[in-house]
């Protein structure tokens, strides 16, 4: 994923990340890990053209926070969420495995 940060004026409360060859999958899972934070006022994306591999995401917050911050929070917490999913998928295929290899002796 490649970033690029637009922002309007001195304003940190509000900005638009530009995240190159990305889509939907990643779009919308962030959008929403963004939006559980109460201090976001509006967080959405847009996708410029369909045949261009590129997302407009746009964060507002409250309360001075810069919008960097539940952005780059959003993005942790989804990779945590990732990596739960992921563990738990494997740690599921070897007790599958073991389960068959147990019912083969």
């Amino acid at each position: 994923m490649s970033l690029k940060v637009q922002a309007n004026g001195t304003d940190e409360t509000c900005a638009t990340f530009v995240l190159l060859n990305e889509d939907h999958t990643l779009g919308n899972a962030l959008r929403y890990m963004i939006m559980k934070n109460p201090e976001v006022e509006f967080c959405g994306y847009s996708i410029t053209h369909p045949s261009e591999s590129k997302i407009n995401f746009r964060i507002q917050t409250r309360g001075g926070l810069p919008a960097v911050e539940p952005f780059r929070r959003g993005l942790t917490e989804l990779m945590d969420v990732c990596q739960h999913v992921l563990n738990t998928f494997e740690t599921s295929i070897k007790e599958y495995k073991d389960r068959k290899e147990n019912e083969m002796e």
